[in-house]
């Protein structure tokens, strides 16, 4: 864990990535020299924060969402009632529950501000489900209350072009205001997975609902097996793809205007695989469907992701590689900090030291992965506050480390 104070560091070869991975960032410029880290006990240096951007921007969509907020619990309270929209509620954060740890298993290594991430989840909770609802309401002034090829159409092509259009509206969004936390394919899915996991959860309080009025608890109970235990992931799958697209733009460094463009395509992938599902439900036997074709489509999702991770961690040990060479690291560092056999490793050191100081490793583990990150941003020309971040994160790196070794 320590560095030879009497090695002479040298300075970092700043070399493209060389992934042959479709992920892989392109080399858009020179980041900033690495200085070596000083033997004195004199601070790193901290440059002055800049203004964060998209702050105001936040503010403004959370009290959007606020209002829509008032809005959609008036629309449940006066179409469903209150009983009926608590047993609802209640069942319904069943699968939310389930779907958050799943993210967040996802989001471990190297998580997301916990703001955005509540705020994706009530972008899709609040600010798509009224969307969806107002279009329909829209909708039934201008042709009435569909039935037979209408009630069809609505089910295979407006429910998945409306609803994915407002959940894909909140990946963007985040993309834009909160540009520097959305480093990639993995950010991407994090983000859409977590929007698609709201818009589910306010979906799934009218269907218990509806059911309960209806049938009681059989019929309940029937709709808790569907939505809740079968599918609790079809809104994340679909909503992942737009947020993969976007991830993909991230990686290579463009705006938000530029993004667009991925942005549609993502959101073409979304709407397809949304009508898909909904087709299968409409027009086949959901249950041989579903055997066949979804739990497929579901394996090969959770093979992706688990390719994404993997792309991670390379471009982690990349990264942390330029400040080994510049001395801030020893190689084994570098080996422990982008492995997850590693990070369990040094986990299990750290507990074995007086007091147990594995909150300081943990500390010691999320920093040196943003840094990483830091970096990658720097190189892509993407982020003009990376330099800034850089120097925050090693004076707290150096200081987490002399602090665990600390008698």
């Amino acid at each position: 864990m320590t560095l030879d104070p009497g090695a002479a560091p040298q300075r970092p070869s700043l070399t493209p990535p060389e992934f042959p991975s479709a992920f892989a960032q392109p080399h858009y410029a020179a980041g900033a020299a690495i200085t070596p880290p000083v033997t004195s006990p004199a601070p790193v240096p901290v440059a002055a924060t800049a203004p964060r951007r998209g702050s105001t921007a936040t503010i403004w969509v959370v009290a959007v969402l606020v209002l829509v907020l008032v809005g959609l619990i008036g629309y449940f309270l006066n179409a469903l009632g209150p009983g009926a929209s608590l047993i609802g509620m209640i069942l319904a954060i069943v699968p939310l529950v389930g779907v958050w740890f799943a993210v967040r298993l996802v989001d471990r290594w190297e998580p997301e501000p916990r703001s955005l991430l509540a705020l994706a989840v009530a972008w899709g909770a609040i600010a798509a489900v009224g969307i969806a609802l107002a279009v329909d309401w829209v909708l039934i002034l201008l042709f009435g209350v569909r039935s037979g090829v209408g009630e069809v159409l609505q089910t295979v092509v407006q429910a998945p072009v409306v609803e994915e259009f407002a959940k894909g509206l909140g990946v963007l969004l985040i993309f834009a205001i909160a540009r520097r936390s959305f480093d990639g394919p993995v950010d991407g899915v994090v983000y859409g997975a977590l929007v698609g996991a709201g818009f589910a959860f306010t979906e799934n309080i009218q269907y218990f609902a509806v059911s309960f009025i209806e049938g009681g608890a059989a019929e309940t109970s029937a709709t808790f097996f569907l939505r809740g235990i079968l599918s609790p992931f079809a809104h994340v799958m679909f909503t992942s793809v737009t947020g993969f697209a976007l991830g993909l733009a991230a990686r290579r460094g463009l705006t938000t205007g530029q993004a667009v463009g991925p942005w549609l395509v993502g959101l073409a992938g979304a709407i397809a695989l949304h009508a898909f599902w909904n087709g299968s439900a409409t027009f086949g036997n959901f249950f041989v469907l579903y055997l066949t074709l979804q739990v497929p489509l579901f394996i090969g999702f959770v093979l992706g992701i688990v390719a994404l991770r993997r792309e991670e961690a390379r471009l982690t040990r990349r990264r942390l590689g330029d400040y080994a060479a510049a001395g801030w690291f020893t190689p084994q560092e570098v080996d422990m900090l982008a492995t997850p056999a590693g990070r369990r490793t040094a986990l299990a050191w750290a507990a074995s030291l007086r007091g147990d100081r594995r909150a300081m490793m943990r500390s010691f583990i999320a920093d040196a992965t943003a840094l990483a990150a830091t970096r990658q941003r720097a190189l892509s020309g993407r982020d003009p506050q990376a330099a800034a971040q850089e120097h925050r994160l090693l004076e707290r790196i150096v200081s987490t480390r002399a602090a665990m070794f600390a008698p």
